[in-house]
């Protein structure tokens, strides 16, 4: 009879020692901030309504969650959409601070939204006059950037009749935009990833939604339903800041893991001399 009853009690620990590793398991994940969407989205009106539906919605829930917040303590949510700015949505979170208090937080979330692992995805685009005046950019980086674009045209023979690659200038000028974007790598990927100023994105999310997916990812396999992950900006711009400036073999720039081109497309309208700036999405999954 003793030897039943230890055998009884020792089931009930190893099943118990179980569910408390499954739940260690999840909250590691939800800290991470990386998870399977339990429901489809398209864009960021959707994202935005999500969070306003934040009781009755799991993503919603497990967004919050990976922002720090504790949902049990939460006691309104309220997201909008801000115009023209880093965050593509603005969520102000009310939550419990103790008796007869509440404390306020509002999150910015810069969001991106892919279909493919391998695809880039601009985050920044501006005529190089504006860089120039943003990041207080020396008057030969300046010419160089505009002989790059096409806004100045080439002063010799090129692989594109429109402009010149990077590569294609001579020593001293290639050295002196690699030298300015290193010195000012930290204040630049801040400023392409986050913004600046009242609106700037605290938060980056990436949400990757294979091609097979449709809108309602209770269709198909497992493994096609969207993934999304969320990260602090600080966290994004050290990660996609990571590794040096230098010229790619095809004469754009490289900043880390961040990629500076002419824009062009367009239909060669004067828009497509604008400078432009992408990253992959995806590998974000992969910071830690």
């Amino acid at each position: 009879m003793m030897m039943k009853h230890l055998a009884v009690v020792f089931v009930l620990l190893l099943a118990s020692s179980r569910a408390a590793v499954a739940q260690n398991a999840d909250a590691a994940a939800v800290e991470l901030g990386s998870k399977t969407a339990k429901g489809g989205f398209q864009n960021e009106d959707e994202i935005r309504d999500k969070f306003n539906n934040w009781k009755a919605d799991a993503d919603a829930r497990a967004w919050l969650e990976a922002m720090k917040h504790s949902v049990a303590d939460v006691t309104s949510v309220s997201a909008t959409k801000p115009h023209g700015e880093k965050a593509d949505v603005e969520v102000t979170v009310k939550s419990k601070a103790g008796e007869s208090k509440t404390s306020e937080r509002v999150e910015r979330i810069s969001i991106k939204l892919v279909s493919s692992p391998n695809g880039f995805n601009q985050i920044d685009k501006r005529w190089v006059k504006t860089y120039a005046t943003l990041w207080t950019m020396p008057l030969d980086v300046v010419e160089s950037l505009k002989l790059f674009v096409g806004e100045t045209p080439p002063r010799e023979s090129s692989r594109d009749k429109r402009r010149m690659y990077l590569d294609e200038l001579d020593q001293k000028a290639q050295q002196a935009v690699v030298d300015f974007f290193t010195v000012n790598k930290d204040e630049i990927v801040s400023d392409l990833l986050a913004g600046d100023g009242l609106h700037a994105a605290n938060w980056m999310m990436v949400i990757h939604r294979p091609n097979s997916v449709t809108r309602s990812v209770s269709e198909g396999a497992a493994g096609d339903k969207p993934k999304w992950v969320i990260r602090a900006s600080a966290d994004a711009i050290q990660f996609y800041g990571d590794g040096p400036v230098e010229l790619t073999r095809s004469g754009n720039l490289k900043i880390g893991r961040i990629t500076m081109q002419r824009k062009g497309g367009d239909n060669g309208r004067e828009t497509a001399k604008m400078l432009q700036f992408k990253i992959n999405p995806v590998q974000l999954f992969d910071a830690k």
